[in-house]
Order: C-alpha cells, then structure tokens, then sequence
C-alpha cells in the first residue's frame, strides 16, 4: 500500500467514470497501455481486482466500487487544500471549475465569460454544460466547484443563492400570430413539444401545463429549446421556452411569441455549490456578477 499515488487514484477515477480504457485515457492525457500499467499497478497494491474487463467495457467489482467511494473522498479533500490556499488570497484566482445547465448555457455564457474575463483576470475558468442530476452528482463527488442551475435543488450539503427570475413564453406557428393565446392545461391538445427527459424544464414545462411527467412519448422530444423552436416553426407543435432564449432562437424561425394570461410560469435561476467548500465567499462574489448579467438579458 506504500506505492500509492495521487495520479494512480485519479486514473481510477477517470476510468470508473468513463467505464473505458480509451476514454478514460484521453481525458487523463496518457497512452491507453500506460493507463493500464499504472491501473494494474495500483490493484497489485491492494492485492485485489478493482475491474471487471470485458471487450467493450470495464465494470467496477465489488471491492472497486467500495475502493471508489475512498478514493473521490481522497481526491475532493486534495482538491479542498488547494481551494483553502486559493481562499487565503484577495479575489478569485486559479482554476475553477462551473457547470451550468443546456437551458441556461447557450444565452448566458456568450455574456457572462466576458464579464468574468475582465472582472477575474487571473481565473482559468472550466466550463462543464449538462444536466441538473450530472451536475449535482459531480459537485458531490468534487469535480465542479458551482453551478448554474434552476432552483430549488433542495440538497442539504449544498449552498442555494437564488440571483434572477424568468418568465416562460408560448412559441407556437407564425400562423397562430392572430389567435387567442390557449391556456396552459389546453397546450397538449395544441402538440405540446418538450425537451428529452432528464431535462429540469421538461419538468418545469409539464407542471406549468397540469401534465404528468410520465407522458407517452411521441418520438418528438428535442435536444435542445434552438432544436424545439424549429420544430414549430415547421408546424409540428408548440413550445414553451424560457424569456433567454427568445432573442436567440426565435428569430430565423416562422414562430411567434406570445405570453400566457393570468399567472406567469417562471423559474428561479440561481448558482449553487457545497456548504463545505473553502472557496464560498468567493463563489459568493462571482454569484453577483452572475446575477448582473443574468438580468441584463
């Protein structure tokens, strides 16, 4: 047990993410072989196998997933160090690592990476874009410092800062433009188009309209709100998508935009990150520069 490295550990942890040597190698930035010696090392260590290798996959064997649990607790704690030394200094410095959800990405960062340029010059931003659940996943185990997401995500180990609000829109055929704007529990009738599941605005869409979550899938979901309104621009649906994305997606597209009566669905955008971190009166600072270019869209 003597032989263990830090480098060692993290190379198991690449691969117990990415459950492929080739994968696993690349984001580690070594030869696929070299990747193998130094994993088969660090089982002769523990005297025990750690993988399961078949021709397409690894698998973690019982002992290995029990060893991964030790080793992300190893590799956050490292991580934290070099967080607590970041925090001792004025500002924010150093590499930092933010994830932000696809609904928000595309209609903030064009902004907000500039404004953090200026504002943080000494700070090598890593941006990771994916959904909420991977995100709170990867800020639990350590690989992301905050993120940008919808609230509430309601995880006592995680710090919640609320910054700005949104209003959704109907996107509905240019043909439409005339028509009475249909009430929200009438939009299934109208074709409603949502985003692919594990999506928070899926969610947030389906609850506004009074639809289960559990809804038969027509084949029709997209990948993307840009993907949606094209969609119905040829005809295929209707949408609702959040105040961000109008001035972006909605113009080369024969949609048109209109607002619900009455109550307005909306949703809190906020940034989030562990109670625990070193670095959160930080995050706490870069969270009002994000909230100044959030409600400057």
């Amino acid at each position: 047990m003597n032989n263990l490295t830090l480098r060692q550990l993290r190379y198991f942890d690449a691969l117990a993410e990415h459950g492929h040597f080739g994968r696993a190698a690349d984001v580690c930035a070594i030869s696929q072989p070299a990747l193998s010696v130094q994993i088969k090392d660090l089982e002769e260590s523990f005297g025990a196998p750690l993988l399961e290798r078949t021709t397409r996959r690894v698998r973690l064997t019982a002992f290995g997933e029990d060893v991964l649990v030790r080793v992300r607790e190893i590799l956050r704690s490292v991580d934290e160090l070099g967080d607590m030394a970041r925090a001792a200094q004025s500002g924010l410095t150093g590499r930092l690592r933010l994830g932000v959800i696809p609904t928000i990405a595309p209609y903030l960062l064009p902004v907000l990476l500039r404004e953090i340029k200026t504002a943080f010059p000494d700070m090598a931003l890593m941006v990771r874009e994916t959904m909420t659940a991977n995100l709170l996943a990867e800020l639990h185990a350590g690989r992301i410092d905050t993120a940008i997401v919808a609230l509430p995500v309601s995880e006592p180990a995680f710090a919640e800062v609320p910054l700005w609000s949104e209003e959704f829109v109907l996107v509905r055929p240019d043909t439409e433009a005339t028509a009475p704007v249909p009430a929200p529990d009438t939009l299934e009738r109208e074709r409603l188009l949502l985003l692919e599941e594990g999506h928070c605005f899926r969610d947030q869409a389906l609850s506004f309209c009074s639809l289960p979550t559990a809804r038969p899938h027509e084949g029709l979901d997209g990948s993307s709100l840009s993907t949606l309104v094209q969609m119905v621009g040829a005809g295929l649906g209707v949408t609702v998508i959040p105040e961000m994305a109008i001035s972006v997606d909605t113009p080369a597209a024969a949609v048109n935009v209109a607002r619900f009566s009455g109550a307005q669905p909306a949703r809190t955008i906020g940034m989030i990150w562990r109670k625990s971190s070193p670095l959160a009166a930080q995050l706490a600072q870069l969270s009002e520069l994000v909230r100044d270019v959030g409600e400057s869209l």
